[in-house]
C-alpha cells in the first residue's frame, strides 16, 4: 500500500492511561495523513508479571499465582477507568477479564503438571500485548477514529522455535496483506500485537523479549512501508549511555549496520533484529520520543550520505559471563573444539557476543549474556564429558565479574591509530583488559573488562573518541 507508515509503541509508550492516551493521539494524526499500520508492547513491567505468574504455577504457588492475577486485572481496570469514557468501559473491561481468563487457563494447566511446556508459555505472555492493543483502539474508537485489535498470531508467521521464533517471511506476507489491507482499505487503523506470531499450522510462538520492534519490521518489510518510527522513552540513538558519559548526544542519522551493532551490543534502542526484513527494501527508520515529541529523534538509513570518520558511539553490558576452554594434552586438535563448542552454543540457543582465541596454547574463551550461561555451559561439559573426564581438556572456566565494551562506527575502518587511542585511554582509566575482538568489517571493537569498571571506561572512550562531536547535531 502506497506511503503505508508502520509506528510500533514500546512498554513505557503504552505504560499507563496518560501514556496509551498521547500514543492514541500520535496515531490519529498520523492516520489523517496516510495509512498506518499500530504495533504495541504490553504495558511496562507487565510482561515480567506475566513470566512471574508462570513460575508461581509451575512452582506450585496458587496463591501468588492468585495475588498475581489480581494485580494484572487491577492494573488494567485501573486504566479502563482513566482512560475511556463511561460509555465504553464495560465493554473493554469485558475483553480483559475474557483476555486474563484466557492467561488463567493456561497459568492452571502449568499449575497442574508442574512444568512450563514452552508453546504454553508462549501464547500466555502475549496475553500483556493483546490487553494493550485492546486499550488502544478502545480509545481510538472512543475518540472517533476507527481502529481494530489484531492478534499478532493472525499475521505472522513463524517457525515453530517456542520463545525465539524466526518468521516465515512469504507467509506472513499473504496473511498480512490479507488480514490488514482490508482494513486499511476501510481507512480502519490496525493495532496489531508485537511479539508474537504463529506457526503455520497456527501454533502460538513469540518472537523474544523485545520483539515488537521485530514484529514492526516484519510488517512493515511485508506490506512494503515507506517508513516504520519506533516510539520509546528516550530521544533518539546516543553515541552512550547518558547515565554513564553525561555529553552524550543524540545522533542524528545512523547506519543499518551501526545501530544493529549498538543494539547487539547492549544499547537500549531497538531489538537486536529488528533490521533485517528491512534492508532488502531499504525502509528507513526512526526512533523517537514519546514523552518527548519536539526531539527529532534518530534516523536508521541503509547507508550515510556524509560518512562519518571514526567512531560514532560507544556502550556496554553488564549481564554478561566470559567462558573460558582450554585443551590441556596435544592430542586434541584446538581448532575442532573450536567448532564443536559453537555447535554445542547454538544448539543451547547461546549468541556469542565476542569470541577470541591463542594460537599456540589453542585456548579460547566467548562472551555470551548471562541469563543463558547455565544452558550454555551445562550444554558443553556434556558435549565435552569424555575430554573432561580424562583430562584432555581443562575444566571450564565461567568468569562472572566481566563487562563488554563496544565501540561502534562505519567509519572505523582503516582509521589510522584509533584502536591504540581507545586502549590508551582505558589504560589511562587504571582499566585492565582482559579480552579483545573485532570482526573483519572493522564496524566494532568489543573489549572484555571487569565488570566494575565499565562505566569508567565508558566515560573514557566517549571523551577520547570526542563522540559529542559526532552526533551531526550542533
Amino acid at each position: 500500500m502506497k506511503d503505508l507508515l508502520v509506528m510500533k509503541f514500546g512498554g513505557t509508550s503504552m505504560g499507563s492511561a496518560e501514556r496509551i492516551r498521547v500514543a492514541a493521539e500520535i496515531s490519529a494524526e498520523q492516520h489523517q495523513k496516510q495509512p498506518v499500520v499500530v504495533v504495541v508492547s504490553a504495558m511496562s513491567k507487565i510482561t515480567d508479571l506475566l513470566l512471574d505468574s508462570l513460575r508461581k504455577a509451575e512452582a506450585g504457588d496458587e496463591a501468588e499465582l492468585q495475588a498475581n492475577l489480581e494485580t494484572l486485572q487491577r492494573r488494567h481496570f485501573e486504566t479502563c477507568r482513566e482512560l475511556l469514557p463511561l460509555a465504553h468501559q464495560e465493554a473493554a473491561m469485558e475483553g480483559v477479564r475474557n483476555l486474563i481468563a484466557e492467561f488463567q487457563r493456561i497459568a492452571g494447566g502449568i499449575l497442574m503438571l508442574g512444568e512450563r511446556p514452552p508453546r504454553s508459555v508462549d501464547e500466555a505472555v502475549a496475553v500483556g500485548e493483546r490487553l494493550s492493543a485492546l486499550l488502544l483502539a478502545a480509545y481510538l474508537n472512543s475518540e472517533g477514529v476507527p481502529a481494530e485489535a489484531v492478534n499478532g498470531a493472525e499475521v505472522i508467521v513463524t517457525d515453530p522455535v517456542f520463545g525465539n521464533a524466526t518468521p516465515l517471511m512469504e507467509p506472513t506476507r499473504e496473511k498480512a496483506r490479507n488480514r490488514l489491507v482490508p482494513l486499511l482499505e476501510r481507512r480502519v487503523l490496525p493495532v496489531v500485537t508485537g511479539f508474537n506470531g504463529a506457526t503455520m499450522d497456527g501454533r502460538p510462538t513469540t518472537l523474544g523479549r523485545g520483539g515488537s520492534d521485530f514484529s514492526a519490521s516484519i510488517l512493515a518489510a511485508v506490506l512494503q512501508a515507506r517508513e516504520l518510527w519506533i516510539w520509546t522513552d528516550v530521544d533518539g540513538i546516543m553515541t552512550a549511555d547518558p547515565r554513564l558519559a553525561p555529553d552524550a548526544k543524540v545522533l542524528e542519522e545512523v547506519t543499518y549496520a551501526e545501530a544493529a551493532e549498538l543494539a547487539y551490543n547492549g544499547a537500549k534502542v531497538l531489538h537486536p533484529r529488528t533490521l533485517a526484513p528491512l534492508i532488502e527494501h531499504k525502509i528507513p527508520v526512526w526512533s523517537k520520543n514519546s514523552f518527548n515529541l519536539s526531539a527529532p529523534g534518530t534516523k536508521i538509513v541503509p547507508k550515510l550520505e556524509k560518512p562519518a570518520g571514526g567512531a560514532r558511539a560507544v556502550t556496554s553490558m553488564a549481564n554478561v559471563v566470559l567462558v573460558s576452554m582450554e585443551p590441556a594434552s596435544p592430542e586434541l586438535n584446538g581448532a575442532k573444539v573450536m567448532a564443536r563448542a559453537l555447535e554445542a552454543l547454538a544448539e543451547a540457543r547461546a549468541e556469542v557476543l565476542a569470541f577470541t582465541s591463542s594460537s599456540y596454547r589453542q585456548s579460547f574463551c566467548f562472551l555470551i549474556r548471562k541469563d543463558e550461561a547455565t544452558a550454555a555451559v551445562a550444554r558443553l561439559e556434556e558435549d565435552f564429558a569424555l575430554e573432561l573426564a580424562y583430562g584432555y581438556l581443562k575444566p571450564i572456566e565461567v568468569n562472572e565479574n566481566v563487562g563488554l565494551l563496544a565501540i561502534v562506527g562505519e567509519g572505523m575502518r582503516g582509521a589510522l591509530g584509533l584502536a591504540g587511542r581507545i586502549f590508551t585511554a582505558i589504560s589511562r582509566a587504571n582499566i585492565n583488559i582482559i579480552a579483545i575482538a573485532q570482526g573483519s568489517s572493522e564496524l566494532t571493537i568489543s573489549i572484555v573488562i571487569r565488570k566494575e569498571d565499565l562505566e569508567r571506561a565508558v566515560r573514557a572512550v566517549h571523551q577520547e573518541c570526542r563522540l559529542e562531536e559526532r552526533s551531526g547535531r550542533s
